[in-house]
Order: C-alpha cells, then structure tokens, then sequence
C-alpha cells in the first residue's frame, strides 16, 4: 500500500521514534512474551513500506510493518499507535482487517508463497487504561458454555496490548531514544510535558541530534508552558546540550512564526481535536450500523462541546442501536 503523509504531531513523534528498527526492537523485545522475543531475530528486525490503516482513523491512529525470521522462517510484526481520547473495543476487529491486507499485500509480492506469522502489537497512549480483552473471539456472542463447539468456526487471535497508562516511567524499557518518545507520548495525555522523566539528562545526553530536535519540536508543538519551558532549559547542567537546546528551541520558534503558525494556533488545535471527535463518533457509527442519518451526521456536526463529543463517543461504542443513540444526542 502507498505511503501516506504524516501530518499529526503524533504520528511524527512515533514514526520518527520507532521507524528506526533498533528503536522498534529495543521496546517490543520488552513487551511480548518470553517464548516469541527468544525466537525472532531482532538484529534482522527491518522496517516495510506502506500503511495498512482505514483512511478515516488516520487522524487517531498509525502503523509500522517490520519484517524479521523466526525459526528460519517469515515473520511481520505489526505495531499499531493508538492516540484517540477513549478506549475502543472494537480493536481487534479493525486489526484483523489490517493484518489481512498486509497478507493480501505478501501474496501479491510473493505469489505462491507461505504466508507469514504476523505478530500484532497496539501501543495505547491514552491518560487512562484501557478495560477491554486482547481477544478477537471476545467480540463474538457465543452460546454460553459452548464456546468450545464453535471453536473449529470462530477466528481468533491474541494482540498484545501496551498501555503507556499502566507503565510507570522508570519502567519503560528499550533504547534512550526509544525511552524518551514513550516518556513523552505517556506524558503529553496527562499534562507532564515537563515534568523530571521527561528531561531526565542522562537520557538526553545519549539521543542522536535528529532525536532531541524531534522530542523539543513536538514539546512546543504542544503548547507548553512557556516560562516553565525555559526553565527547564536553563536547568540542564551539560553546557553543551544546554545549548544546543536553547539553539533549537530559538529555531523552532523563529520557524513557527514565520510561517504564521502561532497565531490562532489554541482555537485552531481546539478545532482540531473537536473534529476529530466528530469523525471517531461517525465512524463508530458506520462502522456498527453501516448507514447513518443524516439527521444524526448534522446533529453530530453542530456540537462544539469538547466534553459532550466525548461522551457521545463512548455512547457510540455501546449503543444497542441507532435510536438508542439519537436518544442521547
């Protein structure tokens, strides 16, 4: 499938991070289990191109396919960022439809060849964890006490779920790059931007330049504090990197303003994440109901109320039916 732009601040922040295989490898070989990081050769770890995501989550949601060997054999392991504000339950659906175009996507390149052990990972960001199975089979109504019988009918698999929410920042594992992008991802939901993990200078002292302009980019992207950025400029201790940060963060600034980005830059992020949510519910929606009204697309459209899209998103999640819905709109 055809690469698409990247144009959230968090897609950028994870596709930079982690695009980098020895970044990817670092933080997965800590979150699978024992038995399948022993069997896959993570120093043959190679990043694919392409995109297996549904055009209408692009905005909440992105994905990296890495090809490696296990037991000699083929292997994809495909790792899914969520960034949208709730939990979804529906996951495992969307990733089986994922995983069967990146086989689709094998067979056209390597006609008559097996297919691949995918391995899918999902990489939550949200402020809260998520309470739903990593099951597929969970989503299905089967008779109670009989799963069993259904079992040779049912597809099934397992997708590890990695919920930044439920991880402390010390445990984070991988390389310091590696660490950093998952400190700020965890600390960007909960308003920790500069908080101590996230500037902790042992880390910052071993990321590649390219990194830390990345990390200091999307820190002032997301509207920090600006006194309270600055001081945690002027706090770091190696003279060096101290400068090298307050260079940048000048830079950035100077770039931000000519391009006329700072002006109405709140109302236009309000805007943003408002219409995203507009998207997430209508999405929801169709993919639950199949058509939605138009009535109910309008009424959708006219709210302005960051809190009442939200709970109109769970509500869209578990609503038995449309009118169910329309109800509490």
């Amino acid at each position: 499938m055809p690469d698409d732009p990247i144009h959230q601040p968090h897609d950028k922040l994870f596709k930079q991070g982690f695009g980098d295989p020895v970044n990817a490898a670092g933080f997965l070989r800590h979150q699978l289990p024992d038995a399948i990081t022993e069997s896959i050769d993570w120093e043959r770890l190679a990043l694919q191109p392409g995109s297996f995501v549904d055009s209408h989550f692009r905005q909440h949601e992105s994905d990296l396919l890495f090809s490696a060997t296990i037991g000699g054999g083929d292997c994809l392991v495909y790792l899914l960022f969520e960034h949208q504000v709730s939990e979804d339950p529906l996951i495992a659906l969307r990733l089986l439809r994922y995983m069967v175009r990146i086989w689709e996507s094998w067979i056209k390149e390597k006609p008559g060849k097996t297919l691949p052990v995918i391995v899918p990972v999902v990489l939550a960001q949200n402020e809260t964890a998520w309470r739903i199975p990593n099951v597929f089979s969970s989503l299905l109504d089967l008779p109670a006490g009989r799963e069993g019988d259904f079992a040779p009918f049912v597809p099934d698999f397992q997708f590890q779920l990695v919920q930044l929410a439920g991880i402390p920042y010390e445990a984070l594992r991988g390389t310091p790059a590696g660490i950093l992008v998952l400190r700020v991802m965890k600390a960007e939901r909960s308003g920790q931007l500069l908080s101590d993990p996230v500037w902790e200078e042992s880390l910052l002292q071993q990321i590649p330049g390219s990194v830390f302009e990345m990390l200091l980019r999307y820190l002032l992207d997301a509207d920090v504090d600006s006194a309270g950025f600055h001081r945690r400029l002027n706090a770091i201790s190696q003279t060096e990197l101290k400068d090298s940060a307050m260079t940048l963060a000048q830079q950035i600034r100077q770039e931000g303003r000519k391009e006329g980005k700072l002006e109405g830059k709140l109302e236009g992020k309000l805007e943003g994440r408002l219409e995203g949510l507009r998207e997430a519910i209508l999405d929801s929606l169709a993919i639950r109901f199949a058509v939605v009204p138009g009535e109910i697309t309008e009424g959708i459209r006219k709210i302005d109320s960051e809190s009442r899209l939200r709970a109109l998103h769970q509500t869209s999640l578990r609503a038995e039916s449309l009118d169910a819905f329309s109800r509490e709109l």
